[in-house]
């Protein structure tokens, strides 16, 4: 139950952002997908800088995180072969 309150609350605070901001939803498809990228980044912000603030280099703070994997999923020619082995090491 907890999850759908706290999804309840985002989206009650998204829908005053968008109030104020003059969009209205459902917003352009454009502003939408805008949107969408600043959630998953957003997401990644909080796990990104604990690393960060333990001194891990930005890059090495994204893999260990797997920011990058959440935030663009599955590369093009990236296999779930190769992936595998990253999989069984974390």
């Amino acid at each position: 139950m907890k999850p759908y309150v706290l999804s309840l609350g985002a989206g009650l605070l998204v829908g005053v952002i968008y109030s104020l901001l003059n969009v209205r939803s459902p917003a352009p498809p454009l502003v939408a997908l805008v949107g969408l990228l600043g959630i998953l980044v957003g997401e990644q912000i909080i796990p990104v800088g604990k690393q960060l603030l333990n001194g891990t280099a930005f890059s090495a703070a994204c893999d260990k995180t797997q920011a990058t994997r959440h935030v663009l999923g599955q590369l093009p020619g990236r296999h779930a072969s190769e992936e595998a082995p990253e999989r069984e090491r974390t």
